[in-house]
């Protein structure tokens, strides 16, 4: 069983190891009848002259219990209200104790573990790179439930603690340090030992050992919320959060509400129950349920492997080739080159290898002027990219990343070149984001060492990968990829060869379904803002401006040239010749050229006059028609990804879809949105959009199984 182990010393301090069952220690049933014990025994302890908190695992604390959590329904709230206020009136007790508390933060201190720490009087933390501390709850949904955002607000003020609440921000030791999170940073050896030195050094010291909201007259930094400065600091950061979720997150704004009250009228007692009556309301919300199961479970389902093929040991690229120093090979390489693998980037000339090695240099520059890394660490890691036009230099690599242009011809061309330098047992990966591995492969010689990896713009900002498994791809090949994926920090999903893969084949179809409602009549304008109305992070017509109307069309060419699609069975004629017309009579390829959907100049974007050409006035649509088109065709095309096996795993899609096309991230990814709006009503509505707008909205069989079944995907 898991315990607090409790432990005196001769000079009167008692030092608690929180061990509970599990790799971690959590909130969960377990915790507060050890919380409270321990707690029991303190308040009778003869001679104590203070306590220290700290963990026996590699992590201090990690939080509260999500699958808990996540299955809190309407009926469950009052009970899991009880128990917070119960585990709050412990921390009370901690906090009233007339010793000194110090947590001895020796890992990871994240949610509910760091509310732990706020309820001590002092917080040291071990300087060690895993240690991070934080209140992430708003990234699942949620909002730290302990007592973080009273404490937070308290210690930083309004302005000093939003990055914490309102963005889940995670910070290093130092950073911590610097931010007033903690009070200390040691080296690990001597976290302990700083930690009893403290509470002897501060015996009989009334103001260290009372905490700031006990503290008679405290002043919270930056004045109480109803100051002038901070009414407008509040109104400003209330319009941002509106824009950034859209009023579909709902976590964001109850922080910014008990954030505002703890720093005004409410007394702090008042304000830490208002906190749990805030936090158990989001619990049973769909959002709060979609964000958890992808956010959490799903993506460490998908980092740890659950798609990468089984029994194949674990590998590491030691040397990485990178053919093209265009905007793709150049993110590639400085995203290895942060990774610690030495890399060559080589171009057709040295002069254009060489400004792919100045892209990295920039980004670097710009972390040492946020003081995210010392210029000698930055020298490390560009001293890493190697610059060249000589295909000798490639020579010994275990890995050959193509990124050339998105031509067939062209991508031939450079393997047939290039795919002999690979070391022993190397292996090769084209990035594209269309074409097919499996073609691609065919003028290979070892096509079961030949995968797509298919990175997203901007590489360095972009966390997704998506492999790809061409018909003659090794398990081991893709097992490699997928480490190498972890390797460089990116999370990766593995799918199945197929015109558009999964990330393509489904972005593009939620954008060719915002122009066909234009072609069909509909004001553009209305369009763009009600499909950032779903969630998604920018309007449909902008994004395509931003991905480019002749990619797009080029793109759709090619493949019908190739016969991988076929123009009878279009679903979006009207929009397929829209694009087509815009780019070839008007000349409207796209923001880069100052032309899209959009007229772009100095002093901003506005809409294209020439649309006015396919307005309809009489044109009648609902705002609910026009987001869920657009919306539902994504969803339906991860599902049909899902039934042909394009997608391995549920999962995968969700994951995929939220970090690499957009997905808004309240529905969980486009899978998961399925389940929380319900499976029968789903097909319902499918249905009817079917019978008003086409089949490309008929429920697939994958969705009518499982809804005959009452079975979610999972």
């Amino acid at each position: 069983m898991g315990e607090f182990r409790y432990e005196k010393d001769a000079d009167g301090v008692v030092t608690i190891t929180m061990d509970m069952d599990g790799p971690v220690n959590a909130m969960n049933a377990q915790f507060w009848p050890l919380f409270a014990e321990a707690m029991d025994k303190l308040e009778v302890e003869e001679g104590l002259k203070g306590v220290i908190w700290t963990s026996a695992k590699d992590t201090f604390f990690a939080g509260g219990d999500l699958k808990m959590l996540k299955s809190i329904d309407a009926d469950g709230v009052q009970d899991l209200f009880d128990s917070v206020e119960a585990t709050k009136t412990v921390m009370r007790r901690m906090e009233r104790q007339p010793v000194p508390h110090v947590a001895a933060i020796n890992g990871a201190a994240l949610g509910g573990g760091y509310e732990i720490c706020l309820a001590c009087n002092h917080r040291i933390a071990a300087d060690n790179p895993k240690t991070k501390i934080g209140l992430p709850e708003v990234t699942l949904g949620l909002l730290p439930g302990g007592g973080g955002v009273v404490r937070l607000t308290y210690i930083l003020g309004l302005e000093g603690a939003m990055p914490f609440l309102l963005e889940g921000k995670q910070v290093g030791p130092e950073k911590a340090k610097a931010a007033g999170l903690i009070h200390e940073v040691v080296a690990a050896d001597d976290l302990l030992p700083r930690a009893k030195e403290w509470i002897l050094s501060v015996q009989g010291d009334a103001d260290a050992i009372t905490q700031p909201w006990d503290t008679k007259g405290y002043k919270i930094p930056g004045g109480p919320s109803t100051a002038p400065k901070n009414m407008q600091r509040i109104a400003g950061a209330a319009a941002m959060l509106y824009k950034k979720t859209r009023g579909l997150m709902p976590a964001p704004a109850k922080i910014l509400d008990i954030m505002t009250e703890s720093a005004g009228k409410l007394d702090f007692e008042t304000a830490l129950r208002y906190e749990t009556r805030r936090f158990v309301s989001l619990t049973p919300m769909a959002t709060t349920k979609n964000m958890i199961e992808t956010l959490f479970f799903g993506m460490n389902k998908v980092n740890g492997g659950a798609s990468r093929p089984k029994g194949i040991p674990p590998s590491k690229v030691e040397k990485l080739g990178i053919l093209g120093a265009g905007m793709m090979g150049q993110g590639i390489a400085y995203s290895a080159a942060m990774a610690g693998l030495p890399v060559v980037l080589k171009d057709v000339s040295l002069d254009a290898a060489e400004r792919g090695r100045n892209y990295a240099a920039g980004l670097l520059g710009k972390r040492v002027k946020r003081g995210q890394m010392t210029e000698a660490q930055a020298a490390d890691v560009l001293a890493r990219i190697t610059p060249t036009d000589n295909a000798e230099d490639i020579k010994g690599c275990d890995l050959i990343i193509e990124a050339v242009f998105e031509q067939i011809d062209v991508k031939d061309k450079v393997l047939a070149e290039h795919e002999a330098l690979l070391a022993e047992g190397g292996f090769w990966g084209s990035n594209t984001s269309t074409l097919l591995i499996t073609r691609l492969a065919s003028g290979s010689a070892k096509p079961e060492n030949f995968v797509g990896l298919h990175f997203f713009s901007p590489v360095d900002k972009m966390p997704l990968l998506e492999i790809i498994a061409g018909e003659k791809t090794s398990d081991e090949t893709l097992a490699r990829a997928f480490d190498f994926a972890r390797q460089i920090r990116k999370t990766p999903i593995i799918v199945g060869d197929s015109t558009g893969f999964y990330t393509s084949r489904t972005i593009g179809t939620k954008i060719i379904e915002a122009v066909e409602l234009v072609a069909e009549g509909h004001d553009p304008v209305r369009v763009d803002n009600l499909s950032r109305q779903t969630g998604m992070p920018t309007g449909m017509l902008s994004l395509l401006d931003e991905v480019q109307i002749k990619l797009v069309v080029d793109i759709y060419d090619t493949q019908v040239e190739m016969g991988l699609l076929d123009p009878e069975k279009e679903q979006n004629p009207k929009a397929r010749a829209m694009l087509a017309e815009m780019r070839g009579q008007h000349g409207r390829h796209g923001r880069a050229t100052g032309k899209g959907f959009y007229d772009y100049g100095p002093e901003g974007k506005t809409i294209w006059p020439g649309l006015e050409a396919w307005r309809k006035p009489e044109a009648e649509i609902s705002d609910q028609d026009i987001k869920d088109r657009i919306l539902f065709r994504a969803v339906l095309e991860s599902l049909r990804c899902l039934e042909e096996g394009v997608l391995r795993s549920v999962a995968d899609g969700n994951v995929g879809s939220i970090l690499g096309i957009g997905a808004p991230v309240h529905t969980g990814g486009y899978i998961q949105f399925v389940n929380t709006y319900g499976l029968d009503r789903f097909v319902a509505r499918c249905e009817e959009l079917s019978a008003r707008y086409g089949e490309r909205f008929a429920p697939p069989a994958i969705l009518r199984d499982h809804a005959a079944q009452d079975r979610a995907f999972a």
